[in-house]
């Protein structure tokens, strides 16, 4: 991920300085492990976390020589071992370090992207109580529907990315597995204690059946789900960037002192922080077709995931990241306009409603069809001429005959569609 979208904590993670540090605490476990089995001397593995390291640059040297990765660093700490390092990598093949080292980095991973979730749920549930009872107008189809909170649309997001941070928690514990068996994974040439040992080093789980490899729908669940938080992410993005719209208004993004919206139109405020969440999100979701089709890998392996995955991980991981932290400082930030929003709501003269004229036509006596059929031709001179609605209401002699204009009155009262707010928001919050 270029260094735009990309927050240090998260890229640290990528970088060679850290792969090649799990390598070799990888390669190092494994040597005390089979010291303790009598495979190599304990002098040996004593010496590999005395004097073992590894140089990046020389790395990359010998690698453009060698044209093997895992090779190039065995020579490279081979040079700071000394001779005792012939007794690394002992019945070890490359993807033992290589799959192992990967489910490292992205529980490495995780553990951030776990972070920045519980940040955005604490931005959205302040938020939302804030606006518990800000009535906003909803909208189906974009078009204004019934009356609605703030509030609760923030909580809806709230219990989205709640559900969201379970999903990923149970991603992380399924990729956090570790894998030290060997050529087509049959432990012929090295002991399943090895593996268990790095593995609880590592604080991982040992993959139950690995051929050479971790199996890969490990993986593509992982990645599926990045692309169902970025989603949801994209969700909020959109709300946000419809609220902020000129002939909406109702919410718009942070515009610090000193920032341009525009080259050319000084009055510009544009929802630049959003959009680009928005951006982001098609990123990582377009990972996840790829990890998907990583699963169908030849017989016990072949390397046509490898370079899927040196994409997928770092841009994946490090682009959600950038987007969560990105989503919650536009939340803790956002600018709300209850004003506007109770404009909006008194725009289509009470049309919003017309369901509660509808249902209590129905209760006074007035069949289902006669009740919509009576609504209806009032609702639509209110679209197309602008008119009142319980106006209009009160001066239609059927409608007349089962409600007084009272009753009529009483259908508009917005504390009808706020009864049960409290409600929706002690399920949410007090579980």
């Amino acid at each position: 991920m270029i260094p735009r979208y990309s927050r240090p904590i998260m890229a640290k993670i990528w970088e060679p300085e850290n792969r090649f540090r799990i390598w070799f605490e990888i390669e190092a476990h494994a040597c005390d492990a089979q010291a303790e089995l009598g495979v190599i001397p304990k002098d040996a593995a004593k010496a590999v976390w005395e004097k073992g390291g590894f140089d990046v640059d020389r790395i990359d040297a010998i690698e453009a020589e060698v044209k093997h990765d895992v090779i190039a660093f065995l020579t490279s700490l081979a040079e700071y071992v000394g001779p005792e390092a012939r007794f690394v990598h002992q019945g070890m093949t490359s993807s033992d370090v290589l799959d192992t080292c990967l489910s490292v980095q992205l529980s490495q991973s995780a553990d951030i992207l776990l972070d920045d979730i519980d940040n955005l749920l604490a931005a959205l549930k302040r938020r939302a109580i804030e606006h518990k009872l800000t009535p906003t107008v909803g909208r189906s189809h974009a078009i204004h529907a019934e009356p609605t909170t703030f509030g609760l649309k923030l909580a809806g997001f709230y219990a989205e990315f709640k559900r969201n941070k379970n999903r990923l928690q149970i991603a992380r514990d399924e990729i956090a597995t570790c894998a030290i068996s060997g050529p087509v994974g049959t432990f012929a040439s090295i002991d399943p204690k090895v593996e268990q040992h790095v593995a609880d080093k590592l604080g991982l789980k040992i993959e139950p059946v690995s051929t050479q490899i971790i199996p890969r729908d490990r993986h593509a669940m992982f990645f599926a789900i990045l692309g169902v938080i970025a989603s949801s992410l994209e969700r909020l993005a959109v709300e946000i960037r419809h609220l902020q719209r000129t002939e909406v208004r109702e919410a718009e993004e942070f515009f610090s002192a000193g920032q341009k919206g525009s080259s050319s139109m000084p009055h510009k405020r544009n929802p630049v922080l959003t959009e680009n969440i928005t951006g982001l999100a098609r990123l990582v979701r377009s990972h996840v077709i790829p990890a998907l089709e990583n699963v169908a890998l030849w017989h016990e392996r072949d390397i046509s995931h490898s370079s899927v995955e040196r994409v997928i991980g770092p841009d994946g991981t490090i682009g959600l990241d950038f987007a969560l932290a990105r989503m919650t400082n536009v939340i803790d930030k956002l600018i709300i306009y209850p004003e506007t929003m109770q404009s909006n709501l008194d725009k289509l003269g009470g049309l919003i409603h017309s369901q509660r004229v509808l249902l209590e036509l129905t209760q006074k006596g007035m069949t289902r069809e006669e009740s919509y059929a009576a609504v209806q031709r009032n609702a639509m001179p209110v679209w197309l001429e602008g008119k009142d609605f319980r106006d209009l209401l009160k001066s239609d002699k059927a409608i007349k005959k089962y409600l007084s204009s009272k009753e009529i009155d009483s259908l508009f009262d917005m504390a009808f569609h706020m009864k049960h707010i409290d409600t929706i928001f002690s399920r949410l919050f007090e579980e």
